[in-house]
């Protein structure tokens, strides 16, 4: 047989198709990368996270015991009945995952105060003052089934717009960069991307919903969402269409072409049915590889600090405090004049963004345009799916 070069690329539609199940049934688990920035570099990030992780564990010990209580129930079925049998316990990047379940009090401190920035900026509330008069007249038996539907369909439409808009998906990303889908890795996120309920909850609220039923609501969601990342095989396939599963979300999470901007229900798949994301192939078929195409850090300060690349740090000022207010002092007018651009800037993106909320909602069933954001910044010729056609290829020769 010819032998294939290190530096040789094969496109992965050229594979057999006979030889798919078998470049599937043992995916190789992703490197742990070397540092990158010099050793200086990685000794200050990794004293930012323990700052970030310690500043979490004197809020609340609530992320050790939630770490306690998935490793005793998840971590069982997951040695029993794993779905990728390659995928040992102490993956790469794991210490990371649990890095950020011991710093989510802290981080939650952070989403708690951008969510309700966000909740009232995204005016989801304003519909909610327009139906409650309506919500008014539902029998209080049925006002918790009916603030189900709604929170799920409103929260829907969040998840798929975190996905669709490229300013939103910066920070999504984060939460879908783990390549290993198992019982810690559903704590990776950005605090900003914990936000994706913020608009559904005001519009509860404003809708007259009790407050006791949306709080149950949300944190449910959250809760729920840990043990559908799970590495287990169980497929509970009479739920498919009725309720969330492991196997709905590993679709969603996995990077396989068919799949991406699909299942982005967050409990109800009939979201994805009405609105044409659903995606759930027939057969013996799993998702196998997972993670985005785009290069996103793997230590927890540069993630945080990911979706701001590029954006000018509008704390500068503080650097030179002084030099800072004499210039205002000195230059009033031109102060004043930086900040109307700074005020029309903001409502130029909030327009835009609004923009690509309606291209989300009104793009036809099933197309998926080239421009979306689960590609962008994506390494030329990069595929992770192609690196792996061509390991496949080498360790048959071998």
């Amino acid at each position: 047989m010819e032998e294939i070069g290190a530096g040789t690329t094969i496109p992965f539609e050229s594979i057999e198709v006979e030889s798919k199940k078998e470049q599937f049934a043992e995916v190789p688990s992703a490197p742990k990368l070397p540092p990158v920035g010099g050793w200086k570099k990685l000794i200050f990030l990794r004293l930012l996270a323990i700052i970030i992780i310690g500043s979490g564990l004197f809020i609340s010990l609530e992320g050790i015991a939630t770490v306690i209580i998935l490793f005793i129930i998840v971590v069982p079925f997951e040695r029993l009945f794993p779905r990728q049998k390659h995928q040992g316990f102490k993956r790469p990047h794991l210490d990371l995952d649990i890095g950020y379940a011991m710093a989510a009090p802290f981080l939650n401190v952070i989403a708690l105060t951008v969510g309700i920035f966000i909740g009232i900026v995204s005016l989801a509330w304003i519909p909610g003052l327009l139906i409650a008069p309506y919500v008014a007249m539902i029998p209080s038996q049925y006002k918790l089934i009916v603030g189900i539907l709604l929170f799920d369909m409103t929260t829907y439409w969040a998840h798929r717009f975190y996905h669709e808009i490229p300013v939103l998906w910066k920070f999504h990303s984060i939460h879908h960069s783990t390549e290993h889908m198992d019982w810690v890795s559903g704590f990776r996120g950005h605090p900003f991307d914990g936000t994706l309920i913020a608009p559904a909850i005001f519009f509860l609220i404003a809708a007259g919903f009790p407050n006791e039923q949306v709080g149950f609501l949300a944190v449910f969601q959250i809760v729920f969402g840990f043990f559908l990342h799970a590495n287990v095989r169980f497929r509970f396939k009479i739920f498919d269409r009725f309720i969330m599963t492991p196997e709905f979300h590993h679709w969603h999470h996995s990077n396989e072409d068919d799949a991406i901007w699909t299942n982005y229900s967050t409990f109800l798949p009939i979201w994805d049915m009405l609105f044409g994301t659903y995606f759930m192939p027939k057969g013996d078929r799993r998702p196998k590889i997972y993670g985005v195409d785009e290069l996103v850090p793997m230590t927890m300060a540069e993630q945080l600090k990911y979706p701001f690349e590029g954006v000018k740090n509008p704390l500068l000022f503080l650097r030179h405090p002084l030099r800072s207010l004499w210039s205002v002092i000195r230059h009033p007018l031109r102060t004043i004049g930086r900040g109307f651009r700074f005020i029309g800037r903001m409502i130029k993106g909030y327009l835009l963004i609004m923009k690509l909320m309606l291209r989300s909602v009104t793009r036809p069933w099933g197309e998926k345009f080239p421009d979306s954001a689960r590609h962008i910044e994506r390494a030329e010729g990069y595929s992770r799916k192609n690196k792996i056609s061509i390991d496949v290829i080498e360790s048959a020769e071998i």
